[in-house]
């Protein structure tokens, strides 16, 4: 099988739409702000870009409503070369146990995450379609516990009329301005994924370290 470079073939279209004089849109799934940062400052040289913000993963609606605060923060005070806009979707938890049920003790990153990120792109691939734009993707690839190959495998199989911009956001040092970014703009930033089980196997880590866990974002 061969090995797919994804940053690579989406320099190369950035390279043609630059190159035709073109503005396309774009709508991201994001998982969180911090995740987002790099991705709406790297990509809205190019696109114009809107968020979107659907994660029914996320285990109550407080922490739903805390991260989504922060990605509208973040959308506000970070200049931009294109403006971006932002959509929250719903808080819809039960959509997610339904999803996953019979999964709840996979480990993070096991099948249940694979179901998830489906559930997650789906819908992103609707709306895309629903309003036009000229391409979807995710931020989530911006984490280093993500896998980009099963991120944009899934992307391109839920994809309808409107293509996925397959993307590997962690590499040219993604992942480091990210953080950076996060710092700089004093994100929110979680130590676990977001749902409960994440949530629960970020406890039983603390637990057996005996102390408090600085990890990364992985929503």
């Amino acid at each position: 099988m061969q090995i797919r470079n994804y940053q690579k073939e989406l320099d190369k279209t950035i390279e043609t739409i630059t190159k035709e004089g073109r503005v396309p849109s774009l709508l991201i799934h994001s998982c969180c702000a911090p995740c987002s940062s790099y991705v709406l400052s790297y990509l809205s040289e190019y696109f114009r870009i809107t968020v979107l913000y659907y994660n029914p993963n996320i285990t109550s609606e407080e922490e739903f409503m805390k991260r989504a605060r922060e990605q509208k923060r973040l959308i506000e005070e970070m200049p931009v070369k294109h403006p971006i806009t932002v959509w929250i979707a719903p808080y819809e938890p039960e959509r997610f146990f339904d999803a996953v049920r019979g999964l709840e003790n996979e480990p993070e990153g096991g099948k249940r995450c694979a179901v998830c990120f489906r559930m997650r792109l789906s819908y992103t691939a609707g709306i895309a379609a629903e309003k036009g734009f000229d391409y979807f993707t995710t931020t989530l690839s911006i984490s280093p516990l993500k896998n980009a190959f099963l991120l944009n495998t899934i992307g391109e199989e839920v994809a309808g009329p409107v293509p996925y911009l397959t993307s590997d956001f962690k590499k040219k040092g993604g992942y480091l301005r990210s953080i950076e970014l996060s710092k700089e703009y004093g994100l929110y930033r979680q130590d676990y994924c977001g749902c409960v089980y994440s949530l629960r196997e970020r406890n039983e880590r603390l637990k057996n370290i005996g102390g408090n866990c600085s990890g990364d974002t992985t929503a």
